[in-house]
């Protein structure tokens, strides 16, 4: 099982169970769970002041609570995170050695390399200690590949002398591929004319030479660093080998073929790298910053809050603001996976990365580029192959012993039998062995798996959902029980007024009125539905004191008043008589100077989507779903019926949530998985219990991108069904390539070994399979709607 670790950097407040009113401004809030032993608390002054607090908090309680899988982390003092480019990485083999010998320098927490995006990424335990780490992998980096340049400021791609490389690598691949040919035709002639065996062995020299010279030469400076185990050298040894016992044709024929393939299995990895960049080419270029009547192109980075831009049709949003002049239709699709455009108009939202389609709009910045959605979505997915799959590292551990294994093998394949077959000739086995050297090199997984795993997130994202890892699209495999969140997640969350119940001679609009000086420090949905039926300005400062009881309302001291605004444990809690309402609303109870004053209606709407998604859950396999409420039974009880849930629960605390997530986690199979779905801002600890955690509607929620381990970028419930179904297509390809990657190689395997698969077989067993194996991982990028 994999053990659950979340990511809590920011939470905007604790979870509202029903009425209860949100987050207090000068009293402590706190969540406690015993079993789990992990709070929140965060003392605050002010409304910006408490956001701030909970985010430091949310870390805190991830640090308390992360163990050991494979993303686990220290508090953010310890360590920081390196990035570095390995310009010129084309060997995944040597790629899996970088990284484990990084991850052995004193000083490094964690190391993972992202052959894809050929970006080492470092967990640092202090700062001081870069510039010797970075020296140390630099020296790491020469001795494994000598041709491999590491970049350490990486802000782009293109360095600090202001250009790319890609020129570079373009007259390389001509300079090789005139060499490749020039080899490839003299080693043409020598097959084709009839030649004395000097001349022969010449030409046949000369074209080795040309094609595969290189090969060995790498492989001669790898072995003089200790370096013994790799392709360079598996290719060298057999074809020196075939030289040695007079196979010239075979020795260059099978050089010639190993060097071809290497060259198109780079183009398909290459293009793999291209298509998954194009995935997440949602990154705008410029801004069009407004100074009067002037306008100025500058760079996303450069602009600060405040600032005004302007976003011309077919122009991407540069950065997060607020319209404030102009209306358009905008395609999000980038985002949230969604075709449909979306109009805005002044005083909407608008996100960096959506498309401006056809109208003029003025923006007004609210967040740094830094800080912008599309920058945390881009970050995210590019950061995702960090978190490892199960099986990739398996991959990477089986690799590191299968070819020494092998190459064992060979070696007794080659001696022994001649030494125990009466008339074995030594030169036959010889060739055997060779056999298997060529066919042992584990490149066909070592980088198709990786592949897969990336395309899978990357298409994925494309759907509009963002997945933090590897290690969860493999998770999202054997999922048994889905928990789900009611309000914002089954439900739309748009609460609206619908009665108003007064007592005691009160009119309707003063018990709205007192509801709403209640309610005028949260910023929960039913608190922002009262505000919005009261519709009028808030005095704050006639607000004497404001404090949340935990699950239950908010007391507030208005002027010489005391008023309590919450569910109905908080009027049974203070012994108050009150009206007990059987409604399918949310029913806010209102009590002021101890005396009940009356009641508040606010209803929610079930979203279409949610019915479509639990039936669609428990076609892909889904044992058990469940939702997990705050709001009365009555009103739990209703929507759970209408979407056909398997268990309900309702009228919970935040730490009850928790403790229901530990008793359905033992109701899951040994290698079972439990989700919980939320809205990412509410149920943090639950969240934070769950094996994967997902967070809905992450679009424009910081926290949304920031607490969960999946985060659907648009509303629908269905969308969990959809990342399942891509989870399990790209392990079937997964599945696919390891089948037969292995299968192909141990059948040469046993072939060479009876002497009855040559080189040429063995060449298709390296190179051939690993072609195909990653042309056939691309495919986990083009997920179509799912």
């Amino acid at each position: 099982m994999i053990t659950k670790a979340k990511n809590l950097k920011q939470s905007k407040g604790n979870a509202r169970i029903s009425k209860t009113a949100m987050a207090s401004i000068n009293n402590t809030r706190k969540i406690n769970n015993s079993n789990k032993k992990y709070a929140l608390k965060k003392q605050c002054t002010s409304e910006a002041k408490k956001t701030a607090g909970l985010i430091a908090a949310g870390k805190d309680t991830t640090n308390a609570i992360k163990s050991n899988d494979n993303i686990s982390e220290r508090n953010s003092s310890d360590f920081y995170k390196k990035k570095l480019i390995l310009e010129g990485l084309c060997c995944a083999n040597c790629a899996a050695k970088i990284e484990r010998e990084s991850r052995s320098i004193s000083g490094v927490k964690e190391a993972s390399i992202n052959f894809i995006s050929k970006e080492l990424t470092i967990e640092i335990m202090r700062k001081e200690n870069e510039k010797r780490i970075v020296e140390d992998i630099e020296r790491i980096v020469n001795r494994v590949e000598p041709d491999v340049k590491v970049i350490s400021d990486i802000k782009n791609k293109k360095h600090s002398h202001g250009h790319s490389h890609e020129g570079e690598e373009e007259e390389l691949d001509k300079n090789e591929l005139f060499r490749l040919g020039i080899g490839a035709a003299i080693f043409g002639i020598a097959c084709a004319f009839s030649f004395s065996a000097t001349v022969e062995f010449i030409l046949y020299f000369v074209s080795y030479i040309l094609i595969g010279g290189e090969v060995v030469l790498r492989a001669l400076k790898n072995i003089s660093k200790g370096q013994v185990f790799d392709e360079n050298f598996l290719m060298g040894i057999a074809t020196v080998g075939a030289f040695a016992i007079r196979q010239y044709p075979e020795a260059v024929a099978v050089m010639l073929f190993y060097q071809v393939g290497e060259f198109f299995q780079d183009i398909a990895v290459n293009r793999s790298r291209k298509s998954i960049s194009e995935l997440m080419n949602i990154r705008p270029d410029f801004a069009n910053v407004k100074n009067g009547i002037l306008i100025k192109k500058v760079s996303p980075e450069d602009v600060n809050i405040g600032d005004i831009i302007v976003v011309k049709p077919g122009e991407k949003v540069p950065l997060d603001g607020k319209i404030i002049d102009g209306k358009s239709m905008v395609d999000t699709s980038a985002l949230t996976g969604e075709s449909v455009p979306r109009e805005v108009r002044n005083g909407d939202n608008v996100l960096a990365g959506f498309i401006n389609k056809n109208g003029l709009l003025n923006v007004k910045v609210t967040k740094e580029f830094s800080e912008s959605t599309v920058a945390k979505i881009l970050d995210l997915v590019q950061n995702a192959s960090s978190k490892k799959a199960p099986t990739e590292n398996f991959i990477t551990k089986f690799a590191r012993y299968y070819t020494p294994f092998v190459v064992i093998s060979a070696a007794a394949l080659a001696f022994i039998p001649p030494l125990v077959i009466s008339g074995a000739s030594f030169s036959e086995w010889i060739y055997r062995a060779l056999v298997f050297l060529v066919v042992s090199c584990p490149c066909a997984l070592v980088i198709s798996i990786p592949l897969s795993f990336f395309g899978g997130i990357g298409g994925a994202s494309r759907n509009g959902i963002l997945v933090k890892g590897g290690n969860y699209l493999e998770a999202l495999n054997d999922v048994d029980i889905v928990v789900f969140d009611k309000t914002g997640t089954l439900t739309k969350g748009v609460f609206k007024v619908t009665e108003i119940k007064p007592k005691n001679n009160l009119t309707k609009d003063q018990l709205l009125q007192y509801a709403a000086f209640a309610e005028s420090y949260s910023n929960h949905p039913i608190a922002a539905s009262i505000l919005k039926a009261y519709g009028k300005e808030i005095n704050k400062s006639e607000i004497k004191s404001y404090e949340e009881i935990p699950g239950q309302g908010i007391k507030v001291r208005l002027k010489d008043k005391e008023i309590l605004a919450g569910n109905i444990k908080m009027v049974e809690k203070q012994n108050i008589s009150y009206d007990k309402i059987q409604s399918l609303g949310t029913i806010v109870y209102v009590v002021i100077d101890r005396q009940y004053a009356g009641y508040i209606i606010i209803s929610d709407e079930v979203k279409e989507d949610s019915a479509k998604a639990i039936k669609a859950l428990k076609l892909v396999g889904i044992k058990k779903t469940v939702m997990l409420t705050g709001d009365n039974k009555v009103v739990a009880a209703k929507v759970g019926e209408d979407l056909g849930l398997d268990e309900i629960y309702s009228e919970l605390l935040p730490d009850q949530k928790v403790e229901r997530v530990e008793i359905l986690d033992k109701q899951k199979s040994a290698k079972g998985k439990l989700i919980f779905v939320g809205d990412g801002i509410n149920d943090a600890p639950v969240l934070a219990r769950a094996d994967i955690g997902i967070a809905m509607g992450g679009v424009g929620s910081d926290a949304a991108i920031e607490a969960a381990d999946v985060v659907i970028m648009t509303d629908e419930p269905s969308k969990i069904v959809s990342a399942i179904k891509i989870a399990k297509r790209t392990k079937s390809i997964v599945m696919q390539n390891i089948v037969f990657a292995l299968g192909v190689k141990i059948v040469i395997l046993i072939l060479g070994a009876f002497g009855i698969a040559t080189m040429w077989e063995a060449v298709f067993g390296d190179v051939g399979v690993a072609l195909i194996a990653v042309l056939n991982a691309m495919r986990a990028m083009k997920m179509e709607k799912m």
